[in-house]
């Protein structure tokens, strides 16, 4: 319509918590006087589930959803009445309130998406009504990490006989200790493991973060679901040889990326659970110790009891080798359109939306730690990568030869290998 210049939709910030209010202007500008019945807004946030199946032979798609907000009002005019909207600049301003219940947090994949926006349209009688969406970030659900069920340490144990025929050669054990089994992105896994290998082969201690996301349509008796899981991080350690001793403590080495909250229980849809898997490779027999650790990734981090220190808070996009940053919807990819804007001429995408997500941010102090172990050190080096290889390897000194205590106390400190 030649008439509207430009249509807008301004809210006051881009991500929201549960229970806060969503303030935000309609900006219209006009050049002619012109019939209005009323301008709407509509607040809504739902789950929707897609993919594709075979059926007898027939590729079909199934779609579900869910809706967890849906809120309207009238910021301009009133039902059934038709109004002259004078020309000039507008701004009308609307206000809605977010339900307290806990919300999932919003998510993109490309099985299923969990999106909250702002609707707004314009009423114009015998005319195609002119509408905008504007899109908005939600953080949840809530989830502390100083809630008492996640500040107990969490303790695995697991031994195995290494035997050749019928002749035992040795036992390798492995005690490992969670201090608290949540995590706020962009903070340390404080793991701690003890290695005793006495057996006549070289074993190595091996860690793996993994995210499991599982998406499920209501459809017939069973309905259909589908699960995708991915490494988030992963350490490998160094060789341990016949009859020695290894000690672990992750420290600052096992860095959370940015990703989505755990999500269980909120969307019948969508459930994202994280798993902590321990591990000791055995070079020659080919058997394995496992122990998995569940961990919970929170939106309220680690707070020291006592302490005035709090913890900078921040928010960021996903990581893009997880679910919720391997995917961006065709619906907020601008394309190779020029519009004037620098960059777009060079043939990148300009992504009009993306969620955040909570992080912690200790860039400062992660690059203290960095130089000052990098002067003191005289261990071997931790090898912690993710699949992109993007974290750099950690050092950390020595420490006692002290017996791991297995309570919340524990004292940091890097890995040692020692000698009976």
């Amino acid at each position: 319509m030649d008439y509207i210049r430009q249509f807008d939709i301004r809210l006051e910030k881009e991500m929201y918590y549960p229970g806060e209010s969503l303030l935000g202007h309609v900006i219209l500008h006009t050049v002619e006087n012109f019939k209005l019945k009323a301008i709407r807004v509509i607040m809504r946030g739902k789950a929707e589930a897609e993919w594709k199946v075979i059926v007898s032979g027939d590729r079909r798609t199934v779609k579900d959803e869910q809706t967890f907000i849906d809120d309207r009002n009238i910021i301009w005019g009133k039902e059934g009445e038709t109004s002259i909207l004078p020309r000039g600049h507008h701004s009308f301003p609307f206000r809605f309130q977010l339900p307290e219940s806990c919300l999932p947090c919003s998510f993109e994949a490309k099985a299923c998406t969990i999106r909250y926006f702002v609707r707004v349209t314009m009423d114009i009688p015998y005319a195609s009504p002119p509408q905008g969406v504007k899109y908005f970030t939600i953080i949840g659900p809530h989830i502390d990490c100083m809630d008492e069920q996640y500040l107990k340490p969490l303790v695995g144990r697991d031994r195995r006989s290494i035997c050749c025929f019928c002749c035992r050669q040795g036992v390798v054990s492995m005690k490992a200790l969670l201090e608290r089994s949540a995590y706020c992105c962009g903070e340390s896994i404080r793991l701690k493991a003890d290695i005793d290998n006495q057996s006549d082969e070289i074993v190595r201690l091996k860690l793996k973060l993994v995210q499991h996301v599982g998406f499920v349509i209501e459809r017939g008796v069973l309905g259909l679901n589908k699960e995708n899981v991915h490494t988030v991080l992963e350490y490998h350690g160094d060789d341990v040889p016949p009859n020695q001793k290894f000690r672990f403590d992750s420290k600052d080495s096992l860095v959370v990326p940015i990703m989505p909250p755990t999500l269980v229980g909120l969307c019948k849809l969508l459930q994202i659970y994280y798993v902590l898997k321990v591990w000791i490779e055995l070079e020659k027999s080919g058997e394995d110790l496992h122990i998995n650790f569940p961990i919970t990734i929170a939106t309220c981090p680690f707070r020291i009891p006592n302490s005035n220190k709090q913890p900078n808070i921040d928010y960021d996009v996903c990581c893009d080798h997880v679910e919720g940053g391997m995917y961006i919807g065709p619906e907020f990819q601008l394309g190779q359109v020029y519009d004037g804007s620098l960059g777009v001429e060079d043939g990148e995408n300009i992504v009009l939306y993306r969620p955040v997500y909570v992080c912690v941010r200790r860039s400062h102090q992660l690059a203290t730690n960095t130089n000052t172990t990098t002067t003191t050190t005289t261990s071997s080096t931790n090898n912690v990568k993710n699949p992109q290889q993007q974290q750099q390897q950690q050092q950390s000194s020595s420490i006692s030869n002290n017996e791991l205590i297995a309570n919340n106390n524990c004292e940091p400190g890097p890995s040692n290998r020692y000698h009976n």
